[in-house]
């Protein structure tokens, strides 16, 4: 160590020495570690973010300077987060996976109101419709920030949503006391977080903003994809060896019937085949006296009957694997529903 080191070592006050352990304990603890931007949060509100993570996440706010040194003092990856750590920020630790972690953050902001000299979030628009505001100097406000406001029906109305300032301009003082008037709260204040580091991994906002549905649905296709590739391409698999063997039985089956196979298995299939065609067979014979006295009296009616009969049966016949192999699927296709399920709901 040099003697510089040394000297800047020995000047540091103890209480920052035991903040820097204290912090690097808590970054050691925790599964996940994240910066959050907190400029702009009155301290009342921030508090009141603090108590609603309480029991699943932990905010800890320091110089960021200690934040640092604590940062590079675990040196575990977490020190990715060093570049984060400028402005107004405080160091956000929780057990839970990143992915949570952003959408409970997300879901706690609120609206509030913007001031002056701040820089729009996004597009800042006034509402077509009535202000509700009587007729005065306010419409000339409205029209000199953009909008397109008229006296109407005794009161001020806008004609159509207007944008008045575009994401990124600064917000004047005579926009910033219009939007106050009208009671527009266009930006969202909350815990902003910049990066997440856990398991080795450093994650940014935008990797975090997902859809849940749309990646739950991607994971169920891409499952159902290769099971029936599996399925097609006869490669049997933990998932898909039921259905192998259910379609090749029900295949096998087809084939036996065709081809008048004899076997016990196929017996009452082929014998109820045999009565269909011989029922055919005799319902086209207009002489009952040429016929056996149990096939007497055969309509026309009953000939359609049994050609539908015998046709069905055969259909039955064939199309009985691909049932079975459906069948199957579908169970497949529920077993692994529930598990991708289990893995986003674990995940996320």
């Amino acid at each position: 160590m040099s003697s510089e080191s040394v000297r800047k070592t020995e000047t540091i006050p103890e209480w920052k020495r035991s903040e820097v352990e204290e912090i690097a304990g808590l970054i050691r603890e925790y599964d996940s570690v994240g910066i959050v931007g907190i400029a702009g949060i009155p301290s009342r509100q921030l508090q009141d973010m603090r108590r609603d993570l309480y029991g699943t996440a932990q905010l800890r706010v320091s110089r960021n300077s200690l934040v640092r040194r604590a940062l590079e003092e675990v040196d575990e990856g977490a020190e990715q987060l060093v570049e984060e750590v400028t402005g107004e920020v405080g160091l956000i630790l929780t057990d839970d996976n990143p992915f949570g972690l952003y959408k409970q953050l997300e879901a706690s902001k609120t609206p509030a109101p913007i001031n002056a000299g701040e820089v729009a979030p996004n597009d800042i628009v006034i509402p077509e419709g009535d202000t509700g505001i009587d007729p005065g100097p306010f419409v000339g406000e409205l029209q000199s920030v953009g909008a397109d406001a008229r006296i109407q029906e005794g009161s001020i109305q806008v004609l159509s949503d207007s944008t008045v300032l575009e994401a990124g301009g600064e917000v004047s003082q005579d926009l910033s006391n219009v939007l106050n008037e009208l009671g527009i709260e266009p930006k969202e204040v909350g815990l902003d977080l910049r990066a997440v580091y856990a398991d080795g991994v450093l994650f940014e906002p935008e990797e975090l903003a997902i859809d849940v549905e749309e990646y739950r649905a991607d994971i169920q296709s891409a499952a159902a994809g290769a099971r029936n590739l599996s399925v097609n391409a006869a490669y049997p698999t933990a998932r898909t060896a039921g259905t192998l063997l259910g379609k090749a039985a029900g295949e096998a089956k087809a084939v036996g019937i065709s081809a008048a196979v004899e076997s016990p298995d196929l017996a009452d299939d082929l014998i109820g085949k045999a009565d269909a065609q011989v029922r055919a067979l005799a319902a086209a014979i207009d002489d009952d006296e040429a016929l056996p006295e149990e096939l007497r009296g055969t309509t026309a009616q009953a000939t359609e009957e049994t050609e539908t009969e015998s046709e069905a049966d055969e259909s039955d016949s064939d199309s009985e694997p691909e049932a079975e192999a459906d069948e199957a699927e579908d169970e497949d296709e529920e077993d692994d529903e529930g598990d991708a399920g289990d893995a986003l709901g674990n995940m996320f």
